[in-house]
């Protein structure tokens, strides 16, 4: 694929590397386009990223190939949102692994994109930028390429729908508090002096049933954030054993992503995709009374 970017005029006489960067082009991915022999062009005359460029010049590179994937190609059957050259978003099932780990080494994920991608005949690897638990539901961003994914990373929004135990009070509401190991677990997380700074931002839409639904923005990354922070203020998510809930009413940890927004690496237009609560949520929040009073709008 060939990108091509026009200078304007508070960049004129700017080294090309500099002004390549201004664009989202990373040292790395400037190192690789040299090192695949290719180079950057002005006009398509061959230029050095250390020499200046001129207002309204057209700057032009080509992508290089794609590292070989070790993920093989399966069937697994995906519910495609959004597709284009730079960004894909994926409606993930719940059950279903992103992507290949010892405990679930094929049938993820990330099998199905690459059997998805070589069927198109192009083929390439797989680059999620949100992950998601086995058993939490909905949307997953992938780049598809290099230029793509450091963009899309830096700018991707997720709002998640959260069921929790116990009625909260309708509102706003925040958790920041520090998540690391649970002592010698691999899985588990918990809040601890020692861990590293987290931020969920979360509003409590519904309440009613013994249940609670949240809309939940992490505004940090950790691992089973959301998870870790509605256990730690005394709601643990419905299905979530491994902190405090229970399988009464949903055979899951009842969360699910349901809103991405991302400004598109290209034309920097904002995406904004929804995806619905799955089957076994949507049974929860209609017998606890959770769906009325609320607008996707909000999420």
């Amino acid at each position: 694929m060939q990108l091509e970017f026009v200078v304007p005029p508070a960049f004129d006489g700017a080294r090309l590397g500099t002004f390549l960067r201004t664009q989202g082009v990373t040292a790395g991915l400037i190192r690789s386009v040299k090192h695949a022999g290719r180079g950057f062009f002005a006009d398509g005359v061959p230029l050095h990223t250390d020499r200046p460029v001129c207002t309204g010049q057209r700057i032009t590179f080509v992508l290089p190939p794609d590292p070989p994937t070790s993920v093989v190609p399966q069937p697994v059957p995906l519910k495609i949102v959004y597709e284009d050259d730079f960004a894909a978003v994926l409606d993930k099932p719940a059950g279903l692994a992103v992507h290949p780990t010892l405990n679930h080494p094929d049938k993820t994920l990330a099998n199905g994109w690459v059997f998805h991608l070589q069927r198109q005949g192009t083929p390439g690897v797989f680059r999620p930028v949100n992950r998601l638990d086995k058993n939490t539901s909905g949307l997953v961003l992938c780049a598809q390429n290099a230029y793509a994914a450091p963009l899309l990373a830096a700018g991707a929004q997720k709002c998640y729908l959260a069921i929790a135990q116990g009625e909260m009070p309708l509102g706003p509401g925040r958790v920041e508090a520090p998540i690391g190991r649970r002592g010698d677990s691999i899985i588990g997380r918990c809040v601890t002096p020692q861990g590293k700074y987290s931020l969920t931002e979360y509003t409590v839409l519904a309440a009613g049933g013994g249940y609670s639904l949240l809309a939940c923005t992490p505004r940090t990354g950790r691992t089973h954030q959301i998870r870790v922070h509605t256990a730690y203020i005394g709601h643990p998510l419905a299905g979530d054993t491994l902190y405090g809930g229970d399988l009464q009413q949903i055979a899951r940890h009842a969360l699910h992503c349901a809103v991405l927004r991302f400004p598109h690496p290209m034309t920097g237009a904002v995406q904004r995709l929804e995806s619905p609560l799955p089957a076994d949520m949507q049974a929860l929040a209609v017998k606890a009374g959770l769906l009325q009073g609320w607008s996707w709008r909000q999420l």
